[in-house]
């Protein structure tokens, strides 16, 4: 059970913008736990099994898998969101990716065997967890549309405007990975802009 009021205050004003109730929403909180992570450590890696979802109260990870030494960046997680590798944690089958901290990191977790403990007992928590994974869904599926259907500067310019923090705290060499181009590439991309 999480003691600290202020990292209790960001999840339960998170979960209540979908109109979870306080019964739900005290349940839920009484299955968390703690977990710090430094920079660059590692919440799960590659071959793992990712046992629990994790809210961010403070930091930043990343999500990416690695194939023969080259690392490519599938996601950038803030503060105030849920992180995990989702397959993984579903499927309690090894993780395809790894879960990286870029910055120190907090955060409350909540274990495979007690998120489906609270769907057996609660309609609405399970109705809670329906949301996130279609929101998890559509998310995926237009990066993927955008990574076949529209060019790098595109990619680029939508970035900027949508995710201003992936910007101003990931370095440019793991923002070209996410875009799916080379830093070079992104660096010809933003004198371009700049110019015009």
């Amino acid at each position: 059970m999480i003691e600290t009021t202020s990292q209790l205050l960001a999840i339960q004003g998170f979960m209540r913008r979908f109109g979870v109730s306080d019964d739900v929403l005290t349940l839920f909180c009484s299955k968390l736990t703690e977990r710090q992570i430094p920079k660059k450590e590692f919440f799960v890696r590659q071959g793992e099994t990712c046992r629990h979802i994790a809210f961010i109260n403070e930091g930043l990870m990343r999500l990416f898998y690695d194939v023969e030494g080259e690392e490519h960046v599938r996601q950038f997680h803030f503060e105030k969101s849920f992180c995990s590798e989702y397959q993984s944690f579903l499927t309690e089958k090894p993780a395809k990716m790894s879960l990286q901290a870029l910055e120190d990191t907090s955060l409350l977790l909540i274990s495979h065997h007690d998120m489906y403990s609270l769907f057996a007992q609660s309609k609405e928590f399970e109705r809670l967890g329906r949301i996130l994974a279609e929101q998890a869904f559509i998310f995926v599926s237009e990066r993927f549309a955008s990574m076949h259907l529209e060019s790098p500067e595109t990619r680029y310019e939508r970035l900027v405007q949508e995710r201003p923090k992936v910007m101003q705290r990931v370095p440019q060499y793991m923002i070209a990975s996410y875009l799916g181009i080379t830093p070079q590439a992104l660096s010809r991309i933003r004198k371009r802009l700049a110019e015009e």
